[in-house]
């Protein structure tokens, strides 16, 4: 027998930490949990998630209608029941808003792959939702092309979501992406990305498989493992295009080829075209010079 009251306490526990890490700043972010059948457990609207008692939550049906709280339930539940309903198995969804994964779906550029173990490892392909506004059925329908794929997705200019058995481990995906996010803007700025080479990439595909974590990029012929392959399709509907980081195109992949087994790919960073525009001028105006000058 499922102990309400425990789950709700989790939910309060996981809502404190998504506002200590600020992920979820003044009342953002949702959290549920699927108790039954047609059973969800959920948080309130308007409700800072780092305060919340158990007293405060909520439940729902798995059509959205609130059968119990004294508060209302939250606006975005149509999300989180989407994902059930497409994915039995998820018991728990976490929406928040971590800064620098959402900054990608601001951006919307596309999460590199083939830079950190542990995110090849947990999160494979991470794809970027189009954008709809939140709370409507069209928004909760975003995630639908992805669900089955991954298990943590970034929802266009506004923020992620993420799903598992447990509400711990539904809240560890959104961790882990927005570490590794900040870790590449970091790396940015010092100069360049280093990805793996391919050899390397399809050593951590193994590594993962052999601990039972399933990725499409496996069952994917002629896949450019680094390449983002997987959610290649979603990105002109999404407006998603690498811009800040070009991943790597190896010899069995879609692109062109760069040397099988080679030294890890580097990415330089790339200026603003207003930058590009000003180096352009300035070598324009030496070589006229040099010209005048008979040099």
């Amino acid at each position: 027998m499922v102990n309400l009251h425990k789950i709700k306490q989790e939910i309060c526990d996981i809502g404190d930490r998504l506002y200590k890490k600020g992920f979820a700043a003044a009342n953002d972010g949702n959290i549920s949990y699927r108790a039954g059948e047609n059973q969800v457990v959920c948080t309130p609207t308007l409700v800072c998630k780092g305060f919340l008692k158990p007293d405060d939550l909520c439940v729902v049906d798995m059509e959205g209608k609130q059968t119990s709280g004294h508060r209302k339930a939250t606006s975005e539940i149509k999300l989180h029941l989407a994902i059930m309903k497409e994915r039995p198995e998820v018991k728990a969804v976490v929406h928040c808003h971590p800064p620098h994964a959402t900054a990608f779906g601001i951006a919307r550029e596309p999460i590199p792959q083939c830079v950190l173990p542990e995110v090849e490892i947990f999160l494979g392909d991470v794809p970027i939702t189009k954008y709809e506004i939140p709370g409507s059925q069209e928004f909760a329908n975003t995630i639908l092309p992805f669900v089955h794929k991954t298990n943590v997705i970034i929802l266009a200019n506004h923020g992620t979501v993420s799903f598992g058995e447990t509400v711990e481990k539904a809240y560890w995906w959104t961790e882990i992406l927005d570490a590794y996010c900040r870790m590449l803007m970091l790396a940015r700025g010092l100069g360049s990305i280093n990805y793996f080479t391919e050899p390397e990439a399809r050593a951590l595909l193994d590594l993962k498989a052999k601990w039972g974590y399933q990725d499409p990029r496996n069952a994917m012929k002629n896949c450019d493992i680094c390449g983002n392959d997987i959610f290649r399709e979603s990105w002109q509907i999404s407006g998603v295009a690498p811009k800040a980081f070009q991943p790597p195109q190896h010899a069995s992949g879609s692109g062109a080829a760069t040397g099988n087994g080679a030294a890890p790919q580097s990415v330089p960073p790339q200026g603003t075209p207003e930058q590009e525009a000003l180096i352009r001028e300035i070598t324009d105006r030496v070589l006229a010079a040099l010209s005048k000058s008979g040099a």
